[in-house]
Order: C-alpha cells, then sequence, then structure tokens
C-alpha cells in the first residue's frame, strides 16, 4: 500500500514476505540468517543496544545508522580507503565475548562523495578542508510525496549531519592502537549541510589547503591511478 515507496511496482516475490518485529524477534531471526543489515528509525541508545543484541546472538551486523559510528572499537569502512580497519573486530568480538557476532557500520552517505577524493592527495598534507554538502531528500528517507514541503524548497540545517561529516572522515583515515581505532588528528574539517529538492544523489563542493600545494596535473595524475 502506502508503504511502498519505490517508483516501480511491488514484485510479486515481495509481495508474501512475512515481516518480523526486529528487536522481539532476535534469537529466531539471527537463526535464520547468516548476517543482517541495520537501518531503523529509532533512539541512538535503542539502536545500539538492538544491534549489540544481533551480535551477541552471533550474527554479524552491518548497520547503515549513524549509532555506533563512534564507538572505538567498531569499523566505519570505506572499503577502498581503509579496509584494514577490519582487524579491530577481534577486539570487539573479545569485548561482546562473540566467536563472529560483531558490528560494522557504514559512514555518513554524504562524506562518501569527498573523502574518497581527498584520501590520495593526503600525501601533500591537507591542512583545512570546508565541505557545502547538498543532500537529497532520498537520505532522509523521503519522497516529493511524502514530504510536499520540500518541492522548490531548501533547508540549510539537518541535525547532526555537521558533526558527523566533519568527525567521520578523522574516523576512517585513523589508525588502530591497543584495540580502538583513534582518529586522525588532522585535517581541520568545517561543513555546512543543506537538503534540496533533489529526489536521489547528494553533491558536495569542497575546498581544501596543503601544506605543499599539488598542481592541477598531479591531482588529476594522482586521481586517474
Amino acid at each position: 500500500g502506502e508503504r511502498w515507496f519505490m517508483d516501480v511496482p511491488m514484485p510479486e516475490s515481495m509481495k508474501d514476505i512475512i515481516v518480523k518485529d526486529a528487536s522481539a524477534d532476535v534469537d529466531e531471526i539471527a537463526g535464520m540468517v547468516d548476517f543482517v543489515f541495520c537501518a531503523v528509525d529509532m533512539k541512538k541508545d535503542e539502536i545500539k543496544a538492538l544491534e549489540e543484541k544481533y551480535a551477541k546472538a552471533e550474527c554479524p551486523v552491518m548497520s547503515n545508522n549513524s549509532a555506533h559510528r563512534f564507538t572505538d572499537d567498531v569499523p566505519m569502512i570505506i572499503p577502498e580507503i581503509n579496509d584494514d580497519h577490519i582487524a579491530i573486530v577481534e577486539a570487539q568480538k573479545a569485548r561482546l565475548g562473540t566467536k563472529r557476532g560483531f558490528i560494522s557500520v557504514k559512514s555518513n552517505c554524504s562524506i562518501q562523495s569527498y573523502v574518497p577524493a581527498l584520501s590520495p592527495l593526503r600525501k601533500f598534507g591537507i591542512k583545512n578542508v570546508l565541505a557545502c554538502t547538498y543532500q537529497a531528500i532520498s537520505g532522509a528517507g523521503k519522497t516529493f510525496d511524502t514530504w510536499p514541503e520540500m518541492v522548490d524548497n531548501l533547508i540549510p540545517y539537518i541535525g547532526g549531519e555537521e558533526e558527523k561529516s566533519e568527525q567521520e572522515p578523522l574516523k576512517v583515515w585513523g589508525e588502530i592502537k591497543d584495540g580502538k581505532i583513534v582518529k586522525a588528528e588532522s585535517p581541520c574539517i568545517t561543513t555546512q549541510c543543506l537538503r534540496v529538492p533533489v529526489s536521489n544523489g547528494h553533491f558536495a563542493a569542497v575546498f581544501v589547503s596543503f601544506e605543499n600545494k599539488p598542481s592541477k596535473e598531479e591531482i588529476l595524475s594522482i586521481w586517474k591511478e
């Protein structure tokens, strides 16, 4: 009915799927699957508790939520950049007392547009980053039908988004020390995050200062390679 948000009709194969209570049926669900994706609309402490329940039920959790992004033994991996952070999982399993259950999180979707582009340029000493993100309504789980006030509108503030965008790259660029992921000390990142009337796809305008400024040709060559 109205809860189907996709533009295409619901596939026949999906119509008879039984939706279970993710909070109440943890052991049952964990016993049915190899791992779970988690993307829920709940308070952060409730999300943390729910994800840990699945991990402790020996069911790996791949989380789309932000609740565990700053838990220091939970990896936040952009595979092309910091796949070595998966090593922290062993420390996390020791803390949780699990054999195969753990939590891994994805980063904020908007930083995925520019952190991969900046990463190979860090060797030039990135000092400061100013990033302005223009984020589609799909990032809020909305469509123009469910959020008509966004038509011909722009919201210049998204609660909590700027802190995420300023701190998460530092965790991605961090390193593992003593069973924890320690954030990188630099660069200094300042962001402004705006919600714009676009269905899908975030955009970022990023301004960068370097200790050793690379040439345009060097930047293009590094990106190509």
